[in-house]
């Protein structure tokens, strides 16, 4: 069996990353009482969009450095996808919570770097 302790620590700690995301969610769902949906409130909206989003890209951006690590790719390349995804997701969230478009569009680039970069060294190890 492989051991992958660089994706195993990326994941981990966007694990911790959705707790922090969904946390707030949950408490400000209470607050409103709007227990399914989003109804009329738009921090809940926010807080919704960025956790979904989050979820929406990280599985399979978790897997992609997984993949590279198990090929035995340079452990500083697989340190670097994750850390550009986990900051480019940490920007993005707080660019939805404070609905600061720059942040999010920085974040959204970073995560698209991580993403594109991750399959093309996928590609090539492939077509070796």
């Amino acid at each position: 069996m492989t051991f992958l302790p660089i994706t195993s620590l990326l994941t981990a700690a966007f694990a911790v990353a959705l707790v922090a995301l969904s946390v707030p969610v949950t408490l400000r769902r209470i607050r409103v009482g709007v227990l399914v949906g989003e109804g009329a409130d738009e921090l809940l909206r926010r807080r919704i969009r960025a956790q979904g989003n989050f979820v929406e890209y990280v599985p399979l951006a978790l897997i992609a450095p997984g993949l590279l690590e198990a090929q035995a790719a340079p452990a500083w390349m697989v340190v670097a996808i994750g850390g550009v995804l986990g900051f480019g997701r940490l920007l993005h969230a707080i660019g939805m919570l404070r609905d600061v478009a720059a942040l999010r569009g920085f974040g959204t680039i970073l995560t698209y770097l991580a993403l594109v970069s991750a399959s093309v060294r996928l590609m090539v190890n492939a077509a070796s």
